[in-house]
């Protein structure tokens, strides 16, 4: 039985992971305007995934029941297993790969400062659904790590943003110009910032966006509702518009179609077969409609 072990990013695009106890893991890509069918099968139990070491998939060796609502794909003691040995739980510091610090925006507002294995390019900001980003400088961890705590005191920006916060700016962006200032701006004022120059090589303000890869041009998708959790004998297809990160916004048919959108954390764990007819839809909560965008930060 295939098991479902999530969306990740794979030479800048996005792809379904799999694992099966006998053939191992696989995957299969997700393209913007492709169909989408996956079921539930009535019975069917969500598991823990386990940990991803080393390029693939370590099995939950309990099999762990995971809470259908649960946007962790792990249980307690997996979870644990993945933090011990983790570059973003600071539990390992000796890590010898140079890593690049990045600014990263979202939207209007909304920019972070955070750091990635250089060797990893683009995938962490393409995982985070960062809309553009310029990386900074590169180095050893813990001079990464300095400069990223002392750039998000002196500019003011987080190393996190929530998720509520990326998906209601990503439906009203404003155009490619203005995130690309805004972007400039917030790199010209780290530039400027003395402490953290030192210990990295610095890099010039390169931007990147990924508008046009997650499907959020020409047009944003408007998704009117979102899937709260999948459960068995539920249904869920449509057409692919988006996807953002972990989000994947589907354009549904029917009299109640339009545009609905899926945190593939949810999907994480469930034996999954193609849409069966006759399984309900999973259930859904509506969204709010999109207000005006918070003032840019520079």
């Amino acid at each position: 039985m295939w098991r479902c072990t999530g969306l990740r990013w794979v030479s800048g695009g996005p792809v379904w992971t799999w694992w099966h106890p006998r053939h191992g893991d696989r995957r299969s890509p997700v393209r913007l305007g492709d169909p989408l069918a996956l079921a539930v099968q009535p019975g069917a139990v969500r598991q823990c995934v386990g940990v991803w070491r080393s390029g693939r998939w370590t099995p939950c060796p309990q099999a762990r029941e995971l809470r259908a609502q649960s946007r962790s794909d792990q249980c307690a003691q997996c979870a644990a297993l993945d933090r011990s040995r983790s570059v973003a739980a600071d539990t390992r510091l000796d890590d010898p790969r140079p890593f690049a610090v990045y600014l990263a925006w979202f939207g209007p507002g909304l920019g972070k400062v955070g750091i990635t294995a250089a060797e990893r390019g683009s995938a962490r900001l393409l995982e985070q659904a960062a809309i553009c980003f310029t990386f900074l400088g590169r180095g050893p961890l813990m001079a990464a790590r300095r400069a990223e705590s002392v750039l998000g005191t002196v500019l003011g920006v987080p190393d996190r943003v929530a998720t509520s916060a990326k998906r209601a700016a990503r439906a009203a962006l404003p155009p490619a110009p203005a995130r690309s200032a805004e972007l400039r701006a917030l790199h010209e004022a780290a530039a400027a910032v003395p402490d953290w120059r030192d210990t990295l090589t610095a890099t010039g303000f390169q931007p990147v966006d990924h508008a046009a890869v997650f499907g959020l041009e020409p047009d944003a998708p408007q998704a009117g509702a979102t899937v709260t959790r999948l459960a068995p004998g539920t249904a869920l297809g449509g057409t692919v518009v988006a996807v953002a990160g972990g989000d994947l916004y589907l354009r549904t048919a029917g009299p109640a179609g339009g545009v609905l959108l899926l945190d593939t954390h949810l999907v994480q764990g469930w034996p999954l077969t193609a849409s069966a007819e006759g399984l309900p839809a999973p259930p859904t909560r509506a969204l709010p409609q999109a207000t005006e965008p918070p003032e840019p930060l520079f």
